[in-house]
């Protein structure tokens, strides 16, 4: 009998493992139709498990992003290519200073594989002084 390569996810040891091999397949250069069988599935495996063990409501926008971020040991740069945007604005909205766009929205939801809801929501942002 063949063992299976991934499992459903039952800790948070395996998740953070699957999340790290999802990142490398994402980014990898070469997507065969096997590779993105594999993204497809630990995707499904890694929302299944987030659907169970996050609430996702209870954060803001950027303290989600935050959270999905090290979750998934993105870095600032790593996020600002996936944005298309510089990574001085990437710094702005994690720090609270600049919105998300809609198409900021967009992508974030698409990657992360949630609604846009959830990065749509309302949140105070911090006020320069001058």
């Amino acid at each position: 009998m063949e063992v299976l390569k991934y499992k459903v996810i039952k800790s948070e040891k395996q998740y953070n493992e699957y999340c790290k091999i999802l990142h490398d397949l994402d980014f990898s250069a070469k997507k065969t139709k096997q590779i993105n069988e594999e993204i497809d599935l630990l995707t499904l495996l890694i929302e299944k498990y987030d659907e169970e063990h996050t609430d996702f409501q209870m954060l803001d926008p950027v303290a989600l992003l935050k959270s999905l971020m090290a979750d998934h040991k993105m870095k600032s740069v790593e996020l600002a290519k996936l944005l298309n945007v510089s990574t001085g604005l990437v710094s702005d909205i994690l720090n609270y200073k600049k919105g998300l766009s809609k198409e900021v929205i967009r992508v974030l939801a698409n990657h992360f594989k949630l609604s846009q809801e959830a990065f749509n929501r309302e949140y105070k942002l911090k006020v320069l002084r001058k």
